[in-house]
C-alpha cells in the first residue's frame, strides 16, 4: 500500500490538498519514509488570503515524511508527520507597489491521525493477503504547529505563526479496478498576534474533494481529483476583508512500484477556477521506502 500521497498536502494552500487514496486499509505493522520534490510557480503563498496581486512565485520544496500503520480499536489506521523545507522567490504587487520575495526555511510540520471505522479491520500482513476492499468509512485529524520560518515584518512567508487543525470524514468504495472516494474536512485557524503588528484571525476553510482512482494492475495504480474550498475569510484588528475564497483545483497522481519495498510517485496539479489568491501550478515527485510489519 503506497503512502506516497503524503507529499500531496504540501502544496501552498493546506486545505487545497489533492491526496487521493487517503483512506484505505494497511497491514498493521508497516513503516513509511517518503521523501520528495514539488515545484511550484504562480499567486504561491502559504496563506493564499494574503493581499497580493499579480504575484510571480517559485518555490521549490523538498519534503520528509513518516507513517506508521497501527490498529486502533480493531480498526486500521496510521500516524504521520510531514515536514517540508523550501526556496522561494519572486516578485507580487502590495498595495499596488512591486515587492520582491527570496527566503528559504521549514514549513510548519504537519502531524496527523486517522482511523478507519467501517470496513478495513487491522490485518496483519499475512491475513491482509485475503482482504478485498468494498466500502470504508474513515476519518482523520490532522495538526500543523508553528515551527515554519516567520518574518513578523513581511506578508510572504513560510511559516504562518499560527495553529491549525483540521478534522475530516472520508467515504472509499470500490468498483472493480475502480475505487471512488470523497473527503470532506474543515480547517480551523487560532489567531496570528503577530501580523504585520496586527493580530490576524481567520474563518475556517471548507473543503470537498473527489477522486477517481485506478488500479492498474501490480501495484501501479493512477488517479485523477478535484478539490472545491471555500470559506476562509480574515479580519485584521478585528475588521473584516473581502477575501472569501472559492477555489477549484484539479489534479492528477501516478504510483510505481520498484520493487517489494521502494515505490515512486508523479503527480501535478493547477487550478480550474480560483478567487482570491491560490491560482499556481505544482508537479512533484516522491520516492516511498517501506518496512516492518513482517515484510
Amino acid at each position: 500500500m503506497a503512502l506516497t500521497a503524503l507529499v500531496a498536502g504540501t502544496a501552498p494552500a493546506p486545505a487545497q490538498e489533492l491526496e487521493p487514496r487517503a483512506y484505505v486499509n494497511t497491514p498493521v505493522g508497516l513503516n513509511f519514509l517518503v521523501a520528495g520534490y514539488a515545484w511550484t510557480s504562480g499567486e504561491v503563498a502559504t496563506d493564499p488570503a494574503l493581499p497580493l496581486q499579480d504575484a510571480e512565485l517559485t518555490q521549490h520544496t523538498g519534503v520528509l515524511a513518516y507513517a506508521r500503520s497501527l490498529s486502533f480499536w480493531g480498526k486500521s489506521g496510521k500516524i504521520d508527520v510531514v515536514v517540508p523545507y523550501s526556496g522561494l522567490s519572486g516578485t507580487a504587487l502590495v498595495m499596488g507597489e512591486t515587492v520582491e520575495r527570496e527566503v528559504t526555511g521549514f514549513h510548519d510540520p504537519r502531524f496527523r491521525v486517522s482511523v478507519n471505522v467501517y470496513g478495513a479491520p487491522a490485518l496483519s500482513l499475512d491475513d491482509f493477503a485475503a482482504y478485498r476492499q468494498d466500502l470504508i468509512i474513515g476519518v482523520s485529524l490532522a495538526v500543523t504547529v508553528p515551527l515554519g520560518q516567520y518574518d513578523d515584518n513581511r506578508l510572504v512567508n513560510l511559516g504562518t505563526n499560527r495553529w491549525s487543525v483540521k478534522p475530516e470524514f472520508g467515504i472509499s468504495k470500490a468498483l472493480g479496478p475502480l475505487t471512488l472516494e470523497l473527503t470532506a474536512g474543515a480547517t480551523v485557524f487560532t489567531r496570528n498576534d503577530d501580523f504585520l503588528g496586527a493580530t490576524r484571525d481567520q474563518a475556517p476553510l471548507y473543503a470537498l474533494q473527489g477522486s477517481v482512482i485506478y488500479d492498474i494492475g501490480r501495484g501501479v495504480w493512477g488517479a485523477l481529483s478535484t478539490t472545491y474550498v471555500a470559506g476562509g475569510k480574515t479580519t485584521v484588528n478585528g475588521r473584516e476583508n473581502d477575501d472569501r475564497r472559492s477555489d477549484v483545483r484539479v489534479g492528477g497522481t501516478l504510483t510505481l512500484p520498484v520493487n517489494r519495498y521502494n515505490s515512486v510517485k508523479l503527480y501535478g496539479s493547477t487550478g480550474a477556477a480560483t478567487r482570491r489568491g491560490g491560482e499556481f501550478h505544482s508537479i512533484g515527485m516522491a520516492w516511498q521506502y517501506r518496512w516492518g510489519g513482517g515484510l
